[in-house]
């Protein structure tokens, strides 16, 4: 079943309202984050994991990666950090099966970017970038707020797929001097 089926996430031909310019070209340039981060805080960028491990995936991930739902799979969640301020917080997932035949060991990426190896290794294939207002209970405590928008997509490489959802947080807007509508 194709990723772009989920409940609330969307592509951009799909969002109405639209957000302002500014916020639309944070999530939807196709580039690196971590490279427009690095570049954003002069390079005081660093990446905070705060889980890592199995777990079962939720549904709306489920389905972008094409999976039963209740699948386990290698959850890692991060904070992007400028000057050691959260910035964003991210949450990439992919399937046991899929991680255990490839090779990738994501539980030793520690403190480096995954998004740097995913840019970095031009095997992968990034899919669609599909936003939302993410919801604010699957935020870390000290960050939930309501109408945070997020963007996600899958990068695939052969059998592996990876999906990378990025929330951004408004300490980002304001680091990029950027005013949403909506955040």
């Amino acid at each position: 079943m194709p990723h772009s089926k989920s409940l609330f996430w969307a592509p951009r031909s799909q969002l109405a309202p639209l957000p302002d310019a500014s916020t639309l070209d944070w999530l939807f340039d196709e580039g690196s984050l971590t490279r427009r981060l690095i570049h954003l805080t002069n390079d005081a960028f660093s990446v905070s994991p705060l889980f890592e491990g199995w777990q079962p995936l939720r549904a709306d991930e489920c389905i972008a990666l094409d999976l039963a739902e209740g699948s386990e799979g290698w959850v890692r969640e991060v904070y992007l950090r400028g000057h050691g301020q959260a910035l964003v917080f991210a949450r990439s997932v992919a399937s046991r099966s899929a991680l255990q035949g490839d090779g990738l060991h994501m539980d030793e990426l520690g403190s480096r970017s995954l998004g740097e190896l995913l840019f970095c290794d031009r095997a992968f294939q990034r899919q669609a970038i599909e936003v939302c207002h993410y919801p604010q209970e699957w935020l870390p405590s000290e960050v939930r707020a309501p109408e945070l928008w997020g963007r996600r997509s899958r990068f695939d490489r052969g059998a592996l797929s990876i999906l990378v959802a990025e929330i951004f947080l408004p300490t980002l807007w304001n680091a990029a001097g950027v005013q949403p509508e909506s955040r």
